[in-house]
């Protein structure tokens, strides 16, 4: 039974997921090249059907890739209070990791 795709729940937030794409989402204290298995699948498709967990689905299995990691884009904070010459500017740059899906099964 080959999977289309699925809908999974990483740090905190939820990911559609096919095999050979990639996901990027907060950083994971692992070694680029390692493998992950991702069981909190939420919602899985084939050609045929479709399975929905009541949270997670038990038989259905995402396995990854740990490609890169790497800092995501600029967010700017700016702080101002009107006529008190108060401005406050911060940047951050967020760690991310990008997963390599290599299969759902």
């Amino acid at each position: 039974m080959k999977m289309e795709y699925a809908i999974i729940e990483a740090s905190g937030r939820q990911f559609w997921v096919e095999p050979k794409k990639f996901i990027e989402f907060n950083r994971l204290i692992l070694k680029i090249g390692s493998t992950i298995i991702i069981r909190r699948i939420l919602f899985a498709k084939t050609k045929t059907t479709t399975h929905i967990g009541q949270p997670y689905l038990q038989n259905i299995l995402v396995k990854g890739k740990i490609s890169k990691h790497f800092l995501g884009p600029k967010v700017l904070v700016f702080k101002m209070k009107p006529k008190k010459k108060y401005r406050k500017k911060i940047g951050h740059r967020q760690k991310m990791t990008r997963l390599l899906i290599n299969k759902i099964e």
